[in-house]
């Protein structure tokens, strides 16, 4: 894969212009694609003791997942879910930076990721 030098600064750039969490995270994960470190990226939202898939991008290959713990002041509110990155410095970069735009709650009411936004 890349290396992920563009992708991280994807990730900040994506950031740093603001706009609604949802959009961020779903841009997120399709610059980790786009920029070849993953082969398939998403989210997975810690609600009520669950994880529910939030946005995802690319193609997945559960052979070569790897998950990534989203952790804001102490606690686990996602995971970063990759495929095919051997990244582990970028993975828990993206966590980090990421990880207030999780905070959201994500409570949406039964009704599935796509159909809520």
């Amino acid at each position: 894969m890349s290396g992920g030098a563009g992708s991280l600064e994807a990730v900040d750039r994506i950031l740093n212009r603001g706009g609604d969490a949802d959009d961020l995270l779903r841009a997120v994960v399709e610059a980790l694609v786009e920029h070849g470190d993953c082969s398939w990226a998403g989210i997975l939202f810690a609600e009520q003791g669950e994880l529910v898939l939030g946005p995802e991008a690319g193609a997945p290959s559960p052979a070569a997942r790897a998950q990534t713990p989203v952790l804001y002041e102490g606690s686990r509110v996602a995971e970063l879910v990759t495929d095919g990155c051997d990244d582990q410095a970028l993975l828990d970069r993206v966590a980090l930076l990421i990880s207030p735009y999780c905070l959201v709650g994500w409570d949406t009411g039964g009704v599935p990721w796509d159909s809520a936004s």
